[in-house]
């Protein structure tokens, strides 16, 4: 087996995953006095782009397993920012909605856009080609 020859800071895959990290730490101090974590934020942003969703859709939105998602359903839930209800035509799923209290929080955290702009000294039109061509990576490797 060859080894491997790359410094990790020549490696796509530890740039992402240091870039994620950096992300999350840019968005903390501002979800914090929300009472949110990221991966709370993450689902509340699936639910303000389309409400009234099945755990499984949110999950699969996310990329992410039913089972990793419930419980940060159920904590949102506890916070009063959402409601899950039984679909009354399918009892197995779970619909998530949000509370009015859910939706309020959508307007404040559009500053995490800004922040992510100012500490990352891109322009807008240089941070959306970046994230195009990250959606270009993730969309070939989720294809593979």
């Amino acid at each position: 087996m060859k080894p491997n020859k790359l410094p990790l800071d020549s490696q796509l895959c530890f740039s992402l995953y240091a870039a994620s990290i950096a992300v999350n730490r840019t968005y903390k101090p501002m979800l914090d006095p929300l009472g949110l974590t990221y991966p709370q934020y993450l689902v509340l942003s699936t639910l303000w782009e389309q409400d009234g969703l099945p755990v499984s859709s949110i999950a699969d939105r996310l990329s992410l397993e039913s089972s990793t998602i419930t419980p940060l359903v159920k904590r949102l839930e506890a916070a009063g920012l959402l409601t899950r209800e039984r679909n009354p035509k399918d009892e197995r799923q779970v619909i998530v909605s949000l509370t009015a209290k859910g939706r309020s929080l959508n307007e404040k955290t559009v500053c995490l856009t800004d922040a992510l702009l100012e500490r990352s000294g891109l322009t807008p039109d240089q941070l959306t080609k970046l994230n195009g061509q990250v959606r270009e990576l993730r969309d070939a490797l989720a294809g593979s």
